[in-house]
């Protein structure tokens, strides 16, 4: 079938900041130059529909089953629960609009890091690439990769193996297929992501619809005793007495304003972990077709329905439980179903969370090889991390042709060696780490950049008022997610600081990395 095609479609697809001749994509950009260098790895056969599903199945992962419990011991009342979850969403939605700006302004593959080389410079593109290639996401990774293994644990009734040799030989098995499929092609990926995309909706949809059923026959009078009656008999913003996991009591009305505080910073914590990967869409802008339409479309129609989600889940999470629960649990939904169906349907909930969190799994593992082969045109790792379809270190004859032709004639389209570095950097983080230090070193590392990126876009508004920008946010949206994350990159540096430590250590290895590769290239062409 033919498709009508108007000038504005081709106007999309230029390259947004196109004019000149074209520099070589390894080279540097100086910051404040009216043009970034941009060179194409992959070709551009994915549209909104794709980009809003990549969003959809990422974010909606482990978060909205396992941080509830983490949210509710660090809030006075349920009400204060969901307006944490409101606020976070919000913050990732205004996050996810500045990046938005930039991915229509600034042409270029690998997240962040093109931003912030284009604003900052060569230097700080390098780092956000380097910490999400060592740290970021491969943290990421293991940490859905043991979550899905303990999914299932869980269901059999075992919580106590989670240090155990198999539980984690298990987990990188889960790692090992995802990544396998991904290797496939493109097409491949984002069709298993319809599935995937598909299953998290039931899944939140049942809870939803469980709730709403609760209700109505306690309401109604047709059966009083189905579920706890709590939402119906105690208020919904009035403090109360909260149970920690290892059993101990919050008295709120015996805490100060600064301890309220921190708890509350704690609440968000959890709630932006589970909002974590609002940031993914713009890890495939250059193969969208249009990415100035259909990167804000995406971004702008997955975040609210993510957020209303999330909200209306955890209403039903406490309609369900008991509120003296809550707290307790790090599998919420299943104690959840567990408790009003059985663990018949115990068992069945948990393996529709296994395949939600292997949805984000696959949704995380597709976005990290991207950002592997940025690196690699850019000549910050090794070339042939940046050929696509094909394994091993010497090019062939189609590896760096994003033509239509030669696309269409590969087995595969998807960056195999990326893959496999993306793969193996997490097995380690299984092998030696555990899921809470793994947490906290993974937000600092996205946060640390995530602010210093929405404070470059702030800048660049200021700096380059010419500069062509597509999408373009009220300014106080920006400035209201870099005030908010700076903070929480702050007070995680101070009360978690050995995972501060290390992420520096990771930040000093990758200084050392860039100037002394940049030194061995400049001693081998002299």
């Amino acid at each position: 079938m033919s498709v009508t095609r108007t000038p504005s479609d081709y106007e999309a697809e230029r390259p947004l900041l196109d004019g000149g001749a074209e520099p070589e994509y390894g080279a540097a950009s100086e910051p404040g130059s009216t043009r970034p260098a941009e060179r194409r790895s992959f070709a551009r056969n994915l549209g909104t529909i794709e980009a809003f599903g990549i969003v959809i199945s990422i974010v909606i992962g482990s978060g909205v089953f396992t941080s509830p419990g983490a949210i509710d011991t660090n809030v006075p009342s349920p009400g204060a629960a969901l307006i944490v979850w409101l606020v976070g969403g919000i913050l990732a939605w205004t996050g996810a609009s500045t990046m938005a700006e930039l991915g229509t302004a600034i042409p270029g593959e690998g997240g962040v890091q093109p931003y912030l080389q284009y604003i900052f410079g060569d230097v700080f593109g390098f780092l956000a690439a380097w910490t999400w290639i060592v740290a970021v996401m491969p943290a990421t990774l293991a940490i859905l990769s043991i979550v899905f293994v303990e999914s299932i644990f869980s269901a059999a009734g075992v919580t106590d193996q989670a240090g155990s040799i198999g539980h984690k030989l298990l987990s990188i098995l889960v790692l090992v297929a995802v990544s396998v499929a991904n290797s496939i092609s493109t097409k491949v990926s984002t069709r298993l992501n319809g599935f995937f995309v598909t299953t998290k909706f039931v899944a939140i949809a049942g809870i939803v619809i469980a709730g709403l059923v609760v209700v109505i026959l306690q309401v109604s009078g047709i059966n009083r005793d189905a579920g706890p009656r709590d939402w119906h008999t105690k208020p919904w913003f009035g403090f109360r007495d909260t149970i920690t996991p290892d059993g101990s009591l919050i008295d709120w009305s015996q805490l100060h304003g600064w301890e309220i505080l921190g708890h509350y910073s704690a609440a968000l914590y959890g709630a932006l972990w589970a909002y974590s990967g609002w940031d993914k869409a713009i890890y495939v802008s250059a193969e969208l077709s249009a990415p100035a339409r259909q990167l804000p479309l995406a971004i702008n129609t997955a975040v609210p329905i993510i957020i209303l989600c999330f909200i209306a889940a955890n209403a039903a999470y406490y309609i369900l439980l008991p509120w003296n629960v809550v707290s307790t649990t790090d599998s919420v939904a299943v104690t959840a179903i567990t408790l009003l169906l059985g663990r018949g349907f115990g068992i069945l909930a948990a393996i529709t969370i296994c395949l939600v969190v292997a949805g984000s799994l696959l949704g995380n593992s597709f976005v990290a090889g991207r950002m592997v082969v940025a690196a690699a045109n850019l000549n910050w790792l090794p070339r042939f991390l940046g050929f696509i379809g094909h394994i091993g270190a010497k090019p062939n004859d189609s590896s760096n042709d994003s033509s239509s032709e030669t696309s269409a004639s590969r087995k595969s389209d998807a960056p195999i060696n990326a893959i496999i570095l993306s793969t193996g950097l997490p097995i380690l983080y299984i092998l030696f780490g555990n899921f809470r230090a793994l947490l906290t070193f993974n937000g600092l590392g996205e946060y640390s950049f995530f602010f210093l990126t929405v404070l470059g876009a702030i800048i660049l508004r200021f700096r380059e008022p010419e500069l062509r920008r597509p999408y373009k946010p009220f300014i106080l949206i920006p400035a209201i997610f870099a005030v908010v994350s700076g903070f929480v990159v702050v007070r995680g540096a101070v009360f978690a600081s050995l995972p501060a430590v290390i992420l520096i250590v990771v930040w000093l290895l990758g200084f050392g990395f860039y100037y002394g590769s940049r030194r061995w290239r400049e001693s081998r062409d002299a």
